[in-house]
């Protein structure tokens, strides 16, 4: 069964997109390969939403595929702690950050 988590996040005031870009590159997809709980993470830039969601407008959506929700949400609790505080300290708006968990239905 696989676990998917979407995050929707949008920058703060000021943060550019390169500069946050450069942050998803250079670390959180490192941290992201070393957590065990994860088999893929990728961040995507929106480029465009078509009709209405409550909460945005957002910037990105990040796809998280994990083994386990338990065992993901002990790994970010643990060793993920630091990356998540950076984050929302530099980069992104936590007030309007949505998470959506799904389970993929099988063909």
């Amino acid at each position: 069964m696989a676990i998917v988590r979407y995050v929707l996040a949008a920058l703060k005031p000021g943060v550019s997109r390169e500069d946050y870009e450069r942050y998803e590159r250079e670390v959180d997809y490192v941290v992201a390969g070393k957590l065990k709980s994860i088999i893929s993470y990728r961040t995507h830039r929106l480029t465009e939403v078509v009709g209405q969601f409550g909460g945005g407008p957002w910037d990105y959506l990040e796809r998280i595929e994990i083994t386990d929700r338990a065992a993901y949400e002990a790994e970010i609790a643990t060793l993920g702690k630091d990356l998540i505080s950076e984050l929302y300290d530099k980069y992104l708006d936590r007030s309007k950050t949505k998470s959506v968990w799904t389970v993929l239905v099988d063909p």
